[in-house]
């Protein structure tokens, strides 16, 4: 379950949201099947997106057809805006996508795309945080209204560049939103190797102080789980059953086995980033066991003077460590060595 203050902490396992979007295509018996497959993988969340024909695109867009250019592209009997009638889900269907996430034990949310949304999502269906898209991080009055509802909040950062983050942030802080969780984000779909850029996790954390996570639209799992080498605290990835299908976000989605890959190695990734400071986990007998001690590499006899010559360093390390073998050599031998004997101090 969402819990902004475990995010917080140094040790905290990342917060993984299966990125449903609008890949149930309109269809809420696929939509729930999803629900139980992103379960089944051990997601923490389901999202959806949460818009209208009226919410989403203007006239223009929709003359354009501009979105059905890829995914699309092979068909001549739908419009954009059929597309967008026949895969947004009403009010009734929020209502009863949250009421099966309830039953599965898994987070339900979704991003909202209009002030009806907002309070759709964070008044009656009580939605733990609140999903900020990219392209909405530049929307002020839109972010006013989201700080607004007092809930912690979730900023993908794609499309936008450094100052206008910065602006973001700002606004929300001085609305009194200080529960903030930064997404590092490439909204290209997929982005290039080149273009994927996880040190800009580091850098939204060291800019902004705020938990920062990754939501992914690459192909496959490399990326998200890398991201976890950079101490993110939320993944979010697309999330499908089936790449084949058509729609906007199906081929750049991850399948179930992607998804349970990515949970599975969230589930003990954090725990491998460990301390900064230096820690020696190895027992004492393990570390003997390894190390080097110095032998002799002749016989030696009682009163001869070492040589570096008549030293070699082999396991195991329970005599004296080779960092001391200056110390040994020039010394005389006060009883007899034999070949590969480990010397001690009381030797010379």
């Amino acid at each position: 379950m969402f819990d902004y203050l475990s995010l917080c902490r140094d040790a905290a396992k990342p917060y993984v949201i299966a990125e449903i979007g609008a890949n149930h295509n309109g269809d809420m018996i696929l939509a729930k099947k999803m629900i139980d497959e992103a379960v089944r993988c051990g997601a923490d969340c389901v999202k959806f997106q949460s818009w209208s024909k009226d919410s989403i695109f203007s006239r223009k867009t929709y003359e354009d057809n501009y979105f059905l250019r890829d995914d699309y592209r092979n068909r001549t009997d739908y419009t954009l805006e059929q597309i967008v009638d026949k895969y947004h889900i009403g009010v009734k269907e929020h209502r009863e996508l949250k009421d099966y996430c309830d039953q599965k034990g898994i987070d339900f949310n979704s991003t909202p795309f209009s002030n009806r949304e907002v309070d759709l999502l964070a008044d009656e269906l009580q939605v733990p945080f609140i999903k900020i898209a990219s392209m909405d991080l530049n929307n002020i009055p839109f972010l006013k209204y989201i700080a607004g509802k007092r809930k912690p909040v979730v900023i993908s950062t794609g499309l936008c560049g450094l100052s206008e983050i910065n602006n973001a942030v700002d606004c929300l802080e001085r609305e009194g939103c200080k529960e903030i969780v930064l997404l590092h984000c490439v909204s290209i779909y997929p982005p290039g190797d080149e273009e994927v850029n996880l040190n800009n996790i580091d850098m939204l954390r060291e800019n902004f102080g705020y938990p920062v996570g990754y939501s992914d639209h690459t192909v496959g799992t490399t990326a998200p789980i890398m991201s976890l080498a950079k101490n993110v605290k939320v993944i979010e990835k697309h999330f499908t059953i089936d790449k084949d299908m058509e729609g906007w976000d199906h081929k750049i989605s991850a399948d179930a086995g992607e998804l349970k890959a990515i949970c599975d190695a969230a589930a003990v990734g954090y725990k491998m980033l460990g301390s900064f400071r230096r820690q020696v986990n190895e027992s004492q007998e393990r570390r003997e066991a390894f190390q080097r001690s110095i032998v002799a590499a002749r016989n030696i006899r009682s009163g001869e003077i070492i040589s570096r010559e008549d030293i070699d360093f082999k396991r195991p390390g329970t005599g004296i460590s080779p960092q001391y073998y200056e110390f040994v050599v020039g010394k005389t031998a006060k009883r007899d060595l034999a070949y590969d004997e480990i010397i001690q101090l009381q030797d010379f």
